[in-house]
C-alpha cells in the first residue's frame, strides 16, 4: 500500500510540475513583474495595425528611416548584445560598445543586463525543460513570443552581474523612457511617420529577433540540440543578416563569426572587422568547432 500511496505521490507531483511550466499558462497572462512587457508587444501591435490601415504605403523617406533605425539596432544586438556582451567573442572600443547599446534598446530589444543574463542562461540549458526560449517544451509561439511576458524576470545577478554595475547600470534605468521616444519620435515628422517608424518598425524588429528564438530552433530530427540555419532569413533580418546561421553559432558560441562560407553572408561580422581595422575592436575570437561558453 505505502509503494502505491508513493507511486500516486509521485504522479500527483510530476502532474503538478507539468501544470506549473509556464507554457502552460493562459496565453493572455502575464508572468508577476513581466505586466509591462506584454503592455508594449500589445501596444506595438496595435500601433502597427492602424498604421497600416491608414497609411499602408508611406513615403520613401519614412521607409528609409525605418530601414536605417532597424539596421542599427539589428547592430546593436547582434554586434553588442550578442557577440560582445554576451559571449566576450570581440571587444569593442567603450564609445562604440554604448552607442550599439542605445540602438539595440531603441530597437526594441531592452538594456543590456536583462538581454545578456537571458541568452547566457539559454545557453546553459539549450533545449533542456529550464531554456527559457525553446520550442521543443512550449512550441513555436512560446519560443518566439510568448516567454518574453511569461517566464520570471532575468536573474541578472546570477549570470551576468558584470553588467549590474558601472556604466551599464544607467540603461536599466533609461529602458522605459527611451521606449517612449522610440515609439513617439515618428510625430515630428507626421501621423504616417509615427505609426511607421513607431509601432510597424518595433513590429518588425521584435518579430525579426523573435525568430531566432523560435525558427532557428524547430530542427525535429532528434537531435539534442534544436539549432539550425534558416539561409531565408538574413535578408529579413538586414543588418542583423548573421544571426540566421543559428546552428554555426551554437556549435562555436564563443566565435565572433557565424558565417562559416562565402556565401553565408554575415554583416555583424563584416562590422566586427571594419572595427578592427579602425582599432575600435580587439580581442577578436573564430572559432570553427565546437567551445564552452566562458560565461
Amino acid at each position: 500500500m505505502k509503494l502505491f500511496d508513493r507511486s500516486v505521490a509521485g504522479r500527483e507531483d510530476q502532474s503538478r510540475s507539468e501544470q506549473s511550466a509556464p507554457w502552460e499558462m493562459p496565453v493572455w497572462k502575464a508572468a508577476r513583474g513581466k505586466e509591462a512587457v506584454l503592455l508594449y508587444i500589445v501596444l506595438i501591435h496595435v500601433l502597427a495595425v492602424i498604421g497600416l490601415v491608414f497609411y499602408p504605403a508611406p513615403s520613401l523617406t519614412i521607409i528609409l528611416i525605418c530601414v536605417g533605425l532597424i539596421s542599427l539596432g539589428g547592430l546593436g544586438t547582434t554586434v553588442g548584445y550578442h557577440r560582445s556582451l554576451a559571449h566576450r567573442a570581440v571587444k569593442v572600443h567603450p564609445v562604440i560598445e554604448h552607442m550599439l547599446i542605445f540602438w539595440a534598446m531603441f530597437n526594441g530589444s531592452g538594456h543590456p543586463s536583462s538581454w545578456v543574463a537571458y541568452h547566457r542562461h539559454h545557453h546553459s540549458f539549450t533545449d533542456m525543460p529550464e531554456d527559457i526560449s525553446s520550442p521543443k517544451h512550449g512550441g513555436f509561439w512560446w519560443a518566439h513570443l510568448r516567454w518574453l511576458y511569461q517566464t520570471t524576470p532575468a536573474d541578472s545577478q546570477k549570470w551576468c552581474p558584470e553588467l549590474s554595475r558601472g556604466t551599464h547600470r544607467i540603461w536599466t534605468y533609461a529602458q522605459t523612457p527611451l521606449l517612449l521616444v522610440s515609439i513617439l519620435c515618428g510625430l515630428a515628422l507626421g501621423w504616417q511617420a509615427f505609426f511607421w517608424i513607431g509601432g510597424v518598425r518595433l513590429v518588425y524588429s521584435l518579430h525579426m529577433q523573435c525568430f531566432v528564438n523560435s525558427l532557428t530552433h524547430l530542427d525535429y530530427s532528434g537531435a539534442k540540440d534544436s539549432s539550425k540555419n534558416v539561409w531565408w532569413l538574413g535578408p529579413l533580418q538586414m543588418a542583423g543578416w548573421g544571426e540566421n546561421w543559428h546552428r554555426n553559432h551554437h556549435s562555436s558560441i564563443v566565435s565572433a563569426k557565424f558565417g562559416r562560407h562565402w556565401w553565408q553572408v554575415d554583416i555583424g561580422w563584416y562590422f566586427i572587422r571594419l572595427l578592427e581595422v579602425l582599432k575600435l575592436a580587439s580581442n577578436v575570437r573564430v572559432v570553427n568547432s565546437p567551445d564552452r561558453d566562458p560565461a
